[in-house]
Order: C-alpha cells, then structure tokens, then sequence
C-alpha cells in the first residue's frame, strides 16, 4: 500500500524549513552586530535600514531575532537529543524485558510527568542557575520520561510479533533484535514525538527566559526580549509584534509537522 502522506505534513516542514534556513542564516550573518547599541536610533519602526526596527537601545530587532531563534532552536536540539537517547534506552529496556524494573522505572517516569515540566524546570534552574548549560541539563532530564513512555509501549507490543518471535528463534541476540529490527518500527510514534519535542523546548526555553531565569543578556534571547517588549507596547508594538510572531511561527511549523505526521498512514 502507498504510503500517504498528511497535507499537514508539508505544510508544518515548509514552514519549519523557511523559519530553520533564515535561523542557520543568522549564525554565519546578520545586518548588525547583535549586540551594537545606537542611542540616536532607539525605538525606530521597521525601515529599509532596520527590517523590523529597533529596541530601546537601538539595537537592530531583526539581527537579535535571528540569534534568539537560533538560540532557542539549538537548545531545543541538544534537549531533545538527550531525550530521547536516553528516553530509547530505557524504554526499549523495560518494554523488551519487562519485569521489576520495568515497573520501577515506569513508576518514575510517572512520578516525574506527573508534575509540569515547565514548574520542574524553573525549580531546577532557580538552584542551579541559568545559562544555556544548565537549561539544556535541566530541560533534557526533564524530557527523557516522555520518549521513554513512547518507546517502551512501541516495544511491549512488538516484542509478541510474529518477525519478533521468528527472529529468536534463528538466534537473533537481544541487543541486534531492539535495536535493528524493532526500533526501526517505533519511528511512527517517535518522529511526531521529536517535533513536539523540539516545540516544547523551544517553549520551554522561551518561558523560562520571559521570567529572567533563563538565557541572560546581552546573549539575544526570544523570552526575554518578549518580555522587555511589554514596557513598550505603546510606543513601539513592532518590538512585541515581531519577537511574538516569530515565536508563533517557530511553534506553528513544528506543530503542524508533529500533527502531519502523526496523521501519516506508515503502511505500505
């Protein structure tokens, strides 16, 4: 059977894709330098010399933008990375053998998605400090429970599947079986579960900033920058506009991706 893509699919990945390509555009060039100050240009609307205007200290918005997007989407990269390598891991794990220790890790990933991330997150961060290190320690920990549960309910069913069994008895090892023949059948389930994790860390990281616990100046940041955007609504609601839309955009692309593919008939 052909496999049929979700319209939402395409839709999510060109959008993610226009929005990744200007933000890989922004590590290697901007206009201005991100951190250059203009007293002479505070606050300016969006011109032919500053696409999107300028902030309180005349910094170009559209320079800072690009760095702060591309800081939100790498955090969410490595947060997501460690997720879900460890969140495989276990899961593939407990789901595979079962047992005690499946249920005392399962018990665990319970425990901690029980309680927001998001709450967990500032907590931990209010202790250790912020900083991109500890925000990418603190939400990846954080995540990993979520790829866990994912992959361990992927490997529960699959284990008691025909080519599952056929395998063992040619002498298949554990380890070639997890990894080779029934992970490969969990990407259905887990590329949805990437893009959304990427848009919950990207979130995350912005909400965290927003509250001043997060990325800290003069390093651009999209939650900070949308919070100090709030002082100036009225004066200059290109500021606020352009920094939340971007953010808007960011999660769009991602959210319409996870939805597609999550939509997707896998069969073929």
């Amino acid at each position: 059977m052909k496999r049929t893509k979700h319209p939402f699919v395409w839709v999510g990945g060109a959008l993610s894709g226009v929005v990744t390509a200007l933000i890989l555009l922004g590590f290697v060039w901007t206009p201005y330098s991100t951190t250059m100050m203009d007293a002479a240009a505070k606050r300016q609307p969006p011109s032919a010399a500053h696409w999107l205007g300028t902030d309180q200290f005349g910094r170009d918005l559209f320079s800072r933008i690009l760095e702060g997007a591309g800081t939100s989407l790498l955090i969410a990269l490595c947060v997501v990375l460690i997720g879900s390598v460890f969140g495989i891991l276990i899961g593939s794990f407990c789901g595979y053998y079962g047992g005690i220790p499946d249920l005392i890790l399962t018990r665990i990933c319970d425990s901690i998605t029980a309680f927001p991330a998001i709450l967990l997150a500032l907590v931990i961060i209010s202790v250790v400090g912020g900083g991109t290190y500890n925000i990418i320690l603190a939400l990846g920990v954080l995540f990993i429970p979520s790829f866990a549960r994912v992959v361990r309910g992927e490997f529960a069913r699959c284990r008691h599947l025909n080519y599952v069994k056929s395998a063992k008895l040619m002498g298949v090892g554990d380890l070639r079986l997890m990894f080779l023949h029934i992970l490969p059948n969990t990407l259905p389930v887990l590329l949805p579960a990437v893009s959304i994790g990427l848009n919950n860390a990207m979130l995350s990281e912005a909400s965290m900033s927003f509250l001043g616990i997060g990325i800290q100046p003069p390093q651009a940041s999209l939650g900070s920058m949308l919070s100090e955007s709030q002082t100036y609504l009225n004066s200059a609601p290109w500021y606020a506009l352009s920094v939340g839309g971007t953010i808007v955009l960011m999660m769009l692309g991602f959210s319409l991706l996870a939805e597609g593919l999550q939509q997707t008939d896998w069969r073929r």
